[in-house]
């Protein structure tokens, strides 16, 4: 016969949601960061297509 789970204590459930935070914390940091490097076009690991104005209006 299963017998029930002991309940977690409020301490542990703390300890875990802030953990839980704290990564999800880090990872908005890390987004915005290279949102913003994006933007001013200073990334190193991402890839910039060249975009000329001259080759845009002839294919039109």
């Amino acid at each position: 016969m299963a017998c029930p789970k002991k309940k977690t204590s409020k301490s542990k459930r703390d300890i875990r949601r802030s953990n839980w935070k704290r990564k999800a914390s880090f990872q908005a940091d890390r987004a915005l960061s290279i949102g913003k490097s994006i933007l001013t076009e200073r990334a190193k690991g991402f890839y910039f297509p060249e975009q000329d104005d001259a080759d845009e209006e002839s294919e039109s």
